[in-house]
């Protein structure tokens, strides 16, 4: 079985009153797991528990109780700096509706969402809710999957025959024998994320790899991981990747483009995530131009039209 942490409303003091008791379960809320601003039905008493059990890098958690409001500012995410993902699945009988990156999404008993913890998020259920969720360092998903930003607050049906099998393979987790092996463990963290490459529709680096065979799957192979080692480099192109892996420039970019997203969208999309990783992060105090060359960007203005028009704030408003 997985071995679970419990952070419940029933473990507070029971002296304190319905209002002191929700205040310090926010409280603990935030400082041992990610900053959001909690809001409670009124109509019923208030109560919450949360199970989180580690799987590798990834979390398999459940939360419970009367919490209808769940918000989560620009704020919130310079106070925790936390940039993962979470695969909401709603466990309840209620609706949960919510919106992100300007995308409104309603998911009823059994339905799933993809939302990222470095979002502004939304979130509005019944008096009673119960979801679970798994949660993904950002790198997990971003190194195996291109574009996961894109499928965020998207709606997933409870007959999505992905996350049914995802479903039935966390429950084997939870159920079965303890996980000892760190091999063992591994291997169910990547079966994980692969699973919810597939409920989300990401089209990622093990579904390019299938689409070309052969010498072709182990150049592409390579290209990635050269470009995930040098994006930060201001003057990086595709004619270092050539060189470096001894193939043409125009190889390159054909190779790029058969995965549907080419040489100048990954690099671009990889420099915007780490500039804002280093905006959120309070312990950076560099100033935003020096971010911005950090992160790869020669031009300060093509930094901040870029970050407008992915995130939409200005780099002045995600610190």
């Amino acid at each position: 079985m997985l071995k679970k942490a419990v952070f419940s409303s029933h473990d507070l003091p029971t002296h304190l009153d319905e209002r002191h008791r929700f205040s310090q379960w926010q409280d603990i809320h935030v400082a041992e797991i990610w900053s959001v601003e909690y809001g409670l039905s009124g109509n019923v008493a208030f109560e919450a528990a949360i199970e989180a059990a580690p799987i590798g890098e990834l979390v398999y958690g459940q939360m419970s109780g009367t919490i209808k409001h769940a918000t989560r500012r620009a704020s919130n995410i310079a106070e925790d700096g936390r940039d993962g993902y979470l695969l909401l699945v709603n466990a309840g009988e209620t609706t949960l509706s919510g919106v992100q990156v300007g995308r409104e999404f309603s998911v009823g008993s059994g339905e799933a969402a993809l939302v990222s913890a470095a979002e502004p998020l939304r979130m509005v259920g019944a008096d009673k809710n119960v979801w679970m969720n798994v949660v993904t360092p950002r790198h997990a998903l971003a190194d195996a999957f291109s574009s996961v930003d894109d499928l965020l607050a998207y709606r997933i049906a409870a007959d999505n025959e992905a996350l049914g099998l995802l479903k039935r393979y966390l429950q084997m987790l939870e159920t079965g024998p303890t996980l000892t092996s760190p091999d063992v463990e591994a291997h169910a963290s990547a079966t994980i994320i692969d699973l919810i490459g597939l409920t989300i529709g990401a089209k990622g680096e093990v579904a390019e790899l299938a689409g070309v065979g052969g010498l072709r799957s182990a150049r592409l192979q390579a290209v990635l991981g050269h470009i995930r080692a040098r994006y930060t480099d201001v003057a990086f192109s595709t004619r270092d990747v050539a060189t470096a892996l001894g193939i043409s420039a125009r190889y390159v970019n054909d190779i790029l483009q058969e995965t549907g997203s080419g040489f100048a969208e990954r690099v671009l999309e990889l420099r915007l995530q780490r500039a804002r990783a280093m905006l959120a992060d309070p312990r950076c105090a560099m100033r935003i131009g020096e971010i911005a060359f950090a992160a790869g960007f020669a031009d300060i203005s093509h930094f901040n039209r870029s970050f407008r028009q992915r995130f939409g704030m200005t780099p002045t408003a995600a610190r």
